[in-house]
């Protein structure tokens, strides 16, 4: 916005030097401006201001060039200073509000302002952040008639953000825009594809989006590490549909990658943190703790996200970042830092029903699985717009405690889904648990009437009285149970409960089961057997088990040769290296294997039968003979002693050494962990 020129300056008295000529400083702020060069701007308005005090132009451009320079705070306050000025800054204030993320407080300003193309845009954009996506997409319809620039940018994200996704091709095609005119509108185009499930179709138009952001931003002149930077969320969302496709390999990657090149805008990066911590779960909690660190304020002691991501991610974003921090704190046993975030989030985010879950999954990892179902009773009763979810809940956490009847009671508290056969085979299951058949038998009683009355091309009628008439049979209660089986037999013609109809007529009525058997398809087997022959047989004998299924393997193992005779080709013999079959020479010996002293042409050694020659008397020989025995029964006595004491000495060494081996290999461990 450049500036008028001034014809005649105000008077200036300085004692020291004389003021530049205030055209002279017009004209520098005109081209501070025009190069972007914003923080300049700030600086000669002041100048002017110096030379000129109130001077309106001066006023409005140093405001504009604070808000472009992203000090909002001095935007501000200089709003604020110039009160006695007559300029109208109530637009400039709703806009620094806004940025502010005083959001009630700016839609309040813009109360007093004339109804204008900028201030619906601007109005829209406060509705948009403060989650009231209809009433933001009705000013955006109104606007379409104003030629403002790239405004169905975002009308189509307004409507992805309503839950209109199905809209945005009906509204690009009365706008005669395509979706890959820029890639800002691929990109919110890709995004409503994803809300209607075409991943498929909505990864192709971000790879589109991906190669018109580089080939545009190139022709900018924006270095490699900018273009990335604006990028970012593309590739956020590419690794999202890869996470939908069941890819998810491809997802850890795509998302590490953003993490580790940190080439992303911070909003783009908490969505890669968060979502690649709820992709791996409970694995690596430390390591998720340590990425979502990456987010909060540095200053604060307990985790709270930095106020620039609190401005740009939506109220659903932020709620996700919190419950995944709360979970992995769980997870990590830190079950105190998870009860005082979870006591915080009431106050953040007290329209969600997240708070309550959380509070709960608290109060289940600390084993009071009662006090869970408490809270959770409780928050259904006060809103019981809200009690959906939260019964479910609630039920999980009964039945999971052993609580079946509380759970029972909590599914039937849900009105819309009282009926589905899911919610109703599991109401059934709790009440057999809880000891009420009666309860239980009412259920089906009540599915079956409302099933029986509902206009719906998917009735589930005939799998709900097939299951009836199975829980009535098994209960006792045959007369039910055939009642249930003659009406699906005459409505629908089920096989099924043909079958279960003749099973449980038998036990009734023998001539009305016959009556029905007949309607029964003959097994194509059993055509050649004469039943009633087969009835006159004294039965058959009794053998014993293992004898019997060997003749039936048998049996059958014959008729299989007979039926398949496979000819079994000859394969040649291997012999070892170097040997001829044609001149095999002798055979080996077969005993080869065994030891010598075990073979047949084992033969010991002779001993020597030679003595020693005795020369002397023989009374002399006798007496050295018994000096030699005694004294020879002494050292082996003292031998025997000697080696009885160097053996314990052993043995109470090796004791030592084997005791001492289990600490060392425990001490690894412990090191290890």
């Amino acid at each position: 916005m450049a500036p008028k020129p001034k014809d005649k300056p105000k008077p200036y008295h300085s004692p020291s030097q004389p003021p530049p000529p205030i055209e002279d400083l017009f004209a520098s702020l005109s081209k501070h401006i025009d190069k972007s060069d914003f923080e300049q701007a700030v600086k000669v308005t002041d100048q002017v201001l110096r030379v000129a005090p109130g001077d309106e132009d001066a006023i409005r451009c140093k405001v504009v060039a604070l808000i472009k320079a992203d000090r909002i705070d001095d935007a501000l306050s200089t709003i604020q200073s110039t009160k006695k000025v007559p300029i109208d800054f109530t637009f400039f204030k709703a806009y620094c509000l806004y940025r502010q993320n005083k959001l009630d407080e700016a839609l309040e300003s813009l109360k007093t302002q004339e109804t204008n193309s900028a201030t619906m845009l601007l109005e829209s954009q406060i509705l948009y952040r403060l989650g009231k996506m209809d009433a933001c997409v009705d000013i955006y319809q109104k606007l379409q008639k104003s030629k403002i620039d790239s405004l169905e940018i975002n009308s189509v994200a307004g409507l992805v953000s309503s839950g209109r996704a199905s809209e945005v091709q009906g509204m690009l095609d009365a706008l005669r825009v395509k979706a890959t005119s820029n890639f800002e509108l691929a990109y919110n185009t890709a995004c409503s594809l994803i809300e209607r499930n075409k991943y498929t179709d909505a990864e192709q138009l971000l790879l589109s989006a991906r190669r018109i952001g580089q080939e545009t931003l190139m022709e900018d002149n924006l270095l490699d590490d900018d273009i990335e930077i604006e990028l970012a969320p593309i590739a956020v969302q590419l690794a999202y549909v890869q996470q939908l496709l069941g890819h998810t390999q491809e997802a850890i990657e795509g998302y590490t990658d953003i993490i580790n090149r940190d080439l992303a805008d911070e909003s783009s990066l908490a969505v890669a943190v968060n979502n690649l911590i709820a992709l791996k779960g409970p694995k690596d909690v430390s390591d998720g703790l340590r990425k979502l660190d990456r987010l909060k304020e540095k200053d604060s002691q307990n985790f709270q996200l930095a106020h620039g991501l609190n401005l740009k991610l939506s109220p659903k974003q932020r709620e996700a970042v919190y419950a995944n921090r709360v979970l992995l704190l769980l997870h990590a046993n830190r079950l105190d830092q998870a009860r005082e975030l979870v006591a915080a989030l009431s106050d953040m985010f007290a329209d969600s029903v997240m708070p309550v879950l959380l509070q709960a999954a608290v109060f289940v990892r600390e084993n009071k699985a009662v006090r869970a179902e408490e809270v959770l009773g409780q928050f259904a009763e006060k809103f019981p717009d809200k009690s959906k979810v939260v019964l479910l809940a609630r039920a999980q956490v009964a039945a999971a405690a052993g609580h079946p009847q509380i759970a029972a009671e909590s599914l039937a508290k849900i009105p819309d889904i009282q009926h589905m056969p899911a919610t109703v085979a599991t109401l059934v299951s709790l009440k057999e648990r809880a000891g009420d058949i009666d309860g239980a038998a009412a259920v089906l009683d009540s599915a079956i009437k409302w099933w029986s009355n509902a206009m719906t091309e998917d009735n589930k009628l005939n799998i709900i009285m097939q299951e009836a008439a199975s829980f009535k049979l098994r209960h006792g209660h045959e007369e039910d149970a055939a009642r249930l089986y003659e009406e699906l037999v005459k409505s629908h013609g089920n096989m099924e409960a043909l079958v279960g109809l003749v099973t449980t007529v038998a036990r009734v009525d023998v001539n009305k089961a016959e009556t029905y058997e007949k309607q029964l398809k003959p097994l194509p087997g059993l055509r050649g057997v004469d039943v009633d022959s087969l009835e006159k047989t004294s039965g058959a004998k009794h053998v014993d088990g293992s004898a019997s299924h060997v003749g039936v393997t048998e049996a059958y193992e014959e008729g299989k040769s007979k039926a398949k005779s496979k000819k079994k080709r000859k394969r040649k013999p291997r012999y070892p290296k170097g040997f001829d079959p044609a001149n095999p020479g002798p055979p080996p010996d077969p005993e080869r294997w065994l030891p010598k002293r075990e073979r047949s042409s084992y033969r010991p050694k002779r001993k020597d039968k030679r003595a020693a020659q005795v020369r002397g008397s023989q009374g002399a020989v006798v007496r050295e003979k018994q000096e030699a025995g005694t004294s020879g029964a002494s050292s082996n006595s003292s031998n025997s002693k000697s080696n009885q004491v160097s053996t314990s000495k052993g043995t109470s060494q090796n004791a030592a050494a084997e005791q001492s081996k289990p600490s060392s290999k425990s001490s690894r461990k412990k090191s290890r962990n």
